[in-house]
């Protein structure tokens, strides 16, 4: 049960979150469509309710208080996702919506391509996408899942494992035709490109072709687009997951080096909160996941 004290209404919250953000009960009032003495009013409901003055009165000036400033960042998430939630209920009123978080590669490369398959077999659930490079606390944003690289190591949270990530070494060909390689040794001098989320890959790499790493020198990056970019154009060699790689190396804007799809450091990985876990579009798209990975492990993209 809910004590009504901490329940405010939603009057009371929007009048509160638009004097926070603008700054005065003037341009709240404009904002909102109300009198200015009715937002003072609702300002001073909302103080009586909690118990506690959410602003310090200095003449004409409202001071939120330090406390006032904390809760009003809980406050703009609550009205931010019941908005939300209202938005998407009135243009899916019949099926439900997935938030999902995608690390931006596998987004663009991996899911996107299959994502049509879904929504054919699910057609009243609506799929939101939004990128995140590191994990988050799902308690702090609205996701339904995530899709995380690593380990199962998220805490109170279910995971699915996809596949393991493995990586090949890629080079354009005007630059191989400037430095031969035909032994993991002959990198040594190349500038070899890295991401800042695989800060070991080439040191697993160099293991796999059965040498020490020498000096691992060349620019890092934070999303693997902009590497494979970089490379293509010549400016070093990128180490790249092999369905990432798969189109450039169809094409010839790169070409692979030596040993391929080493095995890397982590793996792709479903995530979700406790919460959520029997919520019907995620347990939908948990199932169709899970056969879509299964389809995918003769995919000749894994290159051996």
């Amino acid at each position: 049960m809910r004590p009504r004290r901490f329940l405010p209404s939603i009057s009371l919250l929007s009048a509160f979150e638009a004097v926070l953000r603008t700054g005065s009960t003037a341009a709240a009032a404009r904002e909102l469509d109300l009198t200015q003495s009715t937002v003072s009013r609702l300002i001073q409901h909302l103080e009586q309710q909690l118990g506690r003055p959410l602003f310090e009165r200095h003449k004409q000036k409202l001071i939120p208080t330090a406390a006032a400033q904390a809760y009003g960042r809980d406050v703009t998430r609550a009205l931010d996702l019941i908005q939300r939630g209202s938005m998407e209920f009135a243009a899916n009123p019949g099926g439900g919506s997935l938030s999902l978080a995608i690390l931006p590669a596998f987004g663009t490369r991996w899911l996107a391509p299959r994502l049509g398959d879904f929504l054919v077999h699910h057609p009243g659930v609506t799929v939101n996408l939004a990128t995140r490079l590191k994990r988050f606390n799902f308690a702090a944003e609205s996701f339904d899942a995530a899709i995380h690289f690593g380990t199962d190591d998220w805490r109170d949270a279910g995971h699915m494992k996809l596949f393991e990530e493995r990586l090949t070494a890629c080079i354009s060909p005007t630059l191989l035709a400037r430095h031969p390689v035909d032994s993991a040794r002959d990198l040594a001098g190349l500038p070899l490109l890295q991401l800042e989320t695989r800060h070991d890959a080439w040191r697993t790499w160099f293991a796999a072709q059965g040498i020490e790493p020498p000096n691992i020198a060349g620019m890092l990056f934070d999303q693997f687009a902009t590497m494979t970019q970089a490379a293509i154009v010549g400016l070093g060699v990128a180490l790249l997951p092999d369905y990432l790689a798969e189109i450039e190396l169809k094409e010839g804007r790169l070409v692979p080096l030596l040993r391929r799809s080493v095995r890397g450091s982590g793996s792709y990985w479903l995530v979700w909160p406790q919460s959520r876990a029997n919520y019907p579009p995620l347990s939908a798209f948990r199932t169709w996941l899970a056969a879509e990975v299964s389809t995918d492990q003769t995919e000749p993209w894994r290159l051996q």
